[in-house]
Formats: C-alpha cells, sequence, structure tokens
C-alpha cells in the first residue's frame, strides 16, 4: 500500500471534507445521476477546486482606502496566471477559472496514451509565449497512474515554466497519482477534492467516478 502522508499538506492540498462536499460527490458519483446534474454539482466543486489553487499562489501587500477614510492593509492577487487544461476532459474546468478570473489566458495541451506503447505522447500544444513567466494552473479533473500528468507537467517545464509555478488542479486522484507526480516533481503542487483508495487492475479507480470527460461531455455509453 502507498503511503501518501509525506506530501499531504505539503505538495497535496485537499478540499476540507465537510458534509456538504460529501453531499455534492454523493449527487456526481451516482451512476443513474443525469448528465445534467453531473456538469451542474461537478462545476460547484471545480469553482471550490480553482479558488484552492489560486489560494496557493503568491500574494503582494496592497493597501487601500476603505469608504470611511481608513486604511485597509491587504493583498493583492498574483499576476500572469495562465490555465492550461488537458485535453479533453480538462476543458470542464475551464469554466470554473473563467467564473472567477475575469479575462484569464487559457492554453491547451493534448496527451493520449499511445495504443501500441501504452506511454503518453504529446499530440498538441498552444500555449502563451511568455508563458515561463507565468504561474500556471494545470486542469485536469482525474490523476489515476499520473502518465499524462507528469507528461503535460514535462511540457510546460520545457516551456521554461518554474516546477514552483505549477499547480495540478484535479478534481479526483488516488495515492499512486499522488506519489508518481510528486515523487518526480517534488515542488508541483497538487489540488484536488477527494483521494480514493486506490486503482484496480484495470487502473480505474475505486470507489471513482467513472469516465469524468464522457460523462461531463455527454459522450459515454
Amino acid at each position: 500500500m502507498i503511503s501518501i502522508e509525506a506530501y499531504l499538506e505539503k505538495n497535496v492540498h485537499l478540499l476540507p471534507q465537510n458534509d456538504q462536499l460529501r453531499a455534492l460527490h454523493t449527487i456526481v458519483r451516482d451512476r443513474d445521476v443525469s448528465r445534467e446534474d453531473f456538469v451542474f454539482y461537478t462545476e460547484r466543486i471545480n469553482r471550490l477546486l480553482v479558488e484552492a489553487g489560486l489560494g496557493l499562489l503568491p500574494f503582494t501587500p496592497h493597501d487601500v482606502t476603505t469608504p470611511v477614510g481608513a486604511t485597509y492593509h491587504g493583498l493583492r492577487f498574483a499576476e500572469k496566471l495562465v490555465g492550461v487544461p488537458i485535453i479533453r476532459a480538462g476543458e470542464s474546468m475551464e469554466a470554473g477559472l473563467r467564473a472567477v478570473v475575469r479575462g484569464a489566458r487559457i492554453g491547451k495541451i493534448l496527451i493520449q496514451r499511445d495504443k501500441k506503447t501504452k506511454l503518453p505522447q504529446l499530440y498538441y500544444s498552444n500555449l502563451p509565449d511568455d508563458i515561463a513567466s507565468r504561474h500556471v494552473l494545470l486542469l485536469d479533473p482525474m490523476l489515476a497512474t499520473g502518465g499524462t500528468a507528469n507528461a503535460a507537467i514535462q511540457v510546460l517545464l520545457d516551456r521554461g515554466v518554474s516546477e514552483e509555478n505549477i499547480v495540478f488542479v484535479t478534481f479526483i486522484t488516488v495515492p499512486e497519482g499522488i506519489e508518481a507526480v510528486c515523487s518526480r516533481f517534488p515542488r508541483v503542487r497538487i489540488v484536488t477534492s477527494a483521494i480514493e483508495e486506490r486503482l484496480d487492475e484495470n487502473a480505474y479507480m475505486l470507489p471513482g467516478i467513472g469516465d469524468f470527460g464522457d460523462r461531463f461531455f455527454g459522450t459515454d455509453k
């Protein structure tokens, strides 16, 4: 059994496991839930995930004058942010980012597993020219074996992004995926709403949520 205790809080930031979040997960994990409800309630959780991811970025001091003429010693959000969903499932999280960051820049990465080698292959990327100077929220709802996530992170590193400037935002994960990413990229931080028990012999998460992209976009059988 894989132990992830060393990664919790340091590398992995799990949303508070309160009754509200469990109720939302209960809806979206139900195999009989309608697609409309699946989309609606996963988008609620996605917004929580994006907010948590933004909270890990650096803030700078910024004072403002209040309506009564007093000074409030506040903070300014990190600038130069870009969201990078991994096509296709990661695009389900794009609306959550746009809802809380007006005018957010969006890049794209497409990685698929080669049928012969079983290894992840980069098929497409479209990223801002200045991405090396930006903070990146890498978006993909499922972190299972970690192969796709690691390949996408390597694409960003190859473009000059600092490892510590990458926050991987994922809806659901397992210890195997956490170990795969954190052991290879120890300065990348992960934000998730659920850590599952394990992967089964077919690399499906247990208890799981099914194929997130198919359920979200309505292409499940």
